[in-house]
């Protein structure tokens, strides 16, 4: 019998591409289980940093002469912008570095949802200036921001995000499939982690599979080897885990090459970037949903980069293409495998940015910001939620440099893409914990 080291033991954990710590004991399944037609999927892309969507999204009519005044050196020339008209007759612009995405507007896949962001309750500037009502914890601040955007909890942390929470909702819809119902293509987000539901995490454009795993004696010996050491009975609880987590990974690993081996390649090409080869292999994975008996599914995808103090504009430069570019590809996929209806992708990032610039040519943390939505599914060429007054210390201003009190929550935000996913309406308010604070549980963008 062929022995492994714990260093090979260690090794061979690390080579594994689809990182076992967020299975879960899922057991095996039948690869060839066809999917019902019912099929839906939701696609967060988060975006790392803060983005500063009010150069995103840009009032165009008559409101551009306030816009430019208090952006300064920081405003996109009017001429240059992508013109957008909400069908409430508002007319707005996208950065000009959007274009890749302009045009899923003009033909109806996508939605915009203005002035977004966590609120225990609506909340005006006098309510938050003396403190008369519920704060979010720490509003500011990077880590706490980006964990109440994906928890949807404000105050306290119960260990689960609102996607897990949604996948342990609706996991019976899979069955008997014991796949995933969330996997992550980047890291191992809060937002995908259930109380009963526990995500997969896999390397963005890496093979799923061991590192020299297969294929000859040699290697079917040692894969044997290594079976015999995952099965041993340590007695320590660490190293079982670790063995469950790495089964798991190779389990996961076989089943997902199982239903692609069949499968035929893609005709769209996605841009080879970071976001690109996410969004590249999500559409894979949703293109061999009917080999892993998936009829609901939940993807993570992240690009980093937008905490911009300073040089916003040459960033935005470098950022916007990649971002629009990775979206519309990835929409083209949907077209492609026949499910643009059935994929609806948005945006989050843990907070806007301040309207008036800070020294250095960026912006600063702030609070409330625009979003995006994607998806033959999604009410499109329309403008959702309320574009705030940007006047600085005006009535929608937490402070006095821009910081807009969202006018919109996540909680309704969410629980708009829940209820289309397939969330019982009465089971809202268990993932949603303000979503009874607000009057409008669902926003309408959606189909």
């Amino acid at each position: 019998m062929a022995i492994l080291s714990r260093r090979s033991f260690l090794a061979a954990s690390a080579q594994l591409t689809a990182a076992g710590m967020g299975f879960g004991r899922f057991g095996l399944m039948n690869a060839s289980a066809q999917g019902s037609g019912d099929y839906r999927a939701l696609v967060c892309i988060f975006l790392f940093g803060g983005i500063d969507a009010y150069n995103l999204f840009v009032p165009r009519g008559n409101g551009y002469a306030q816009y430019a005044s208090l952006r300064q050196g920081l405003a996109i020339a009017q001429d240059t912008l992508l013109p957008v008209t909400a069908k409430a007759g508002a007319e707005f612009g996208l950065h000009p570095n959007l274009s890749a995405i302009h045009p899923l507007f003009s033909a109806g896949r996508m939605g915009i949802l203005a002035n977004v962001g966590v609120l225990f309750r609506p909340t005006t500037r006098e309510e938050y200036r003396n403190r008369a009502t519920p704060i979010p914890t720490n509003l500011f601040s990077h880590s706490d921001q980006q964990q109440q955007w994906q928890t949807g909890d404000f105050d306290h942390f119960r260990g689960t995000g609102w996607g897990g929470r949604t996948a342990d909702e609706i996991a019976y819809m899979n069955a008997p499939s014991k796949f995933p119902t969330s996997v992550s293509l980047s890291g191992n987000p809060i937002l995908l982690a259930g109380s009963e539901t526990k995500p997969a995490t896999l390397q963005a454009g890496s093979t799923v599979t061991l590192t020299g795993s297969g294929g000859t004696a040699f290697r079917a010996e040692r894969d044997a080897a290594l079976q015999e050491i995952i099965q041993i009975d340590s007695g320590l609880t660490m190293i079982q885990r670790a063995g469950e987590s790495l089964q798991d990974g190779i389990d996961i690993g076989k089943l997902i090459q199982t239903a692609t081996a069949a499968a035929p390649p893609l005709a769209t090409v996605f841009p080879n970037t970071g976001l690109g080869r996410q969004l590249s292999d999500i559409a894979k994975l949703i293109g061999v949903r009917s080999g892993l008996g998936m009829r609901r599914q939940i993807f993570f995808a992240s690009l980093g980069g937008w905490d911009t103090h300073a040089n916003q504009l040459a960033t935005h430069v470098g950022l916007l293409p990649q971002l629009a570019e990775a979206i519309a590809a990835f929409y083209q996929a949907t077209e492609e495998l026949g499910v643009a209806n059935s994929v609806t992708t948005f945006t989050e990032s843990e907070f806007g940015r301040t309207m008036q610039p800070s020294a250095g040519g960026g912006t600063d943390h702030a609070w409330g910001s625009h979003h995006f939505l994607f998806g033959g599914a999604v009410k499109g060429a329309d403008v959702y939620g309320v574009y705030p007054n940007l006047a600085l210390g005006g009535p929608d201003d937490a402070g006095s440099r821009g910081s807009y009190i969202p006018t919109t929550s996540l909680d309704q935000y969410g629980a708009t893409l829940a209820r289309w996913f397939g969330v019982p309406p009465a089971s809202l308010d268990s993932i949603f914990p303000n979503l009874a604070n607000f009057a409008v549980r669902d926003l309408g963008f959606l189909g």
